[in-house]
């Protein structure tokens, strides 16, 4: 099974989905958006990537300026509250497959998961 959290406005998810496509793979299509992942789903992902939740951030969204997400002060659990509480801070695309994790950024790294 693969899953990918996908935003079809992003060029980098939308490339990294078709890339899978054109590979004959099939993925679940998880729309994090509409749909946020619990903290313990994000907390997996985030252990799959090998990273640490400040890692995963889009620092470029306003709403990280607006939360003060750039202080350092703030636990691990603050920040994935803050990332399920605004999905779009979630960096993407990510692609799971096989208990791995990758960003497709660029999207040709996903493809050592398979």
């Amino acid at each position: 099974m693969t899953d990918i959290y996908h935003n079809s406005r992003c060029s980098k998810s939308r490339q990294t989905l078709a890339l899978l496509e054109e590979n004959n793979i099939t993925p679940n299509i998880i729309d994090y958006l509409n749909e946020p992942p619990s903290a313990d789903a994000l907390k997996q992902v985030l252990s799959q990537l090998n990273m640490n939740p400040r890692e995963l951030l889009r620092k470029g969204e306003a709403v990280y300026k607006e939360l003060g997400l750039k202080d350092t002060a703030l636990s691990d659990d603050d920040l994935v509250d803050a990332m399920i509480n605004n999905p779009k801070l979630i960096e993407r695309p990510i692609v799971i497959h096989n208990g791995e994790a990758k960003i497709g950024r660029p999207p040709e790294s996903v493809l050592s998961l398979f």
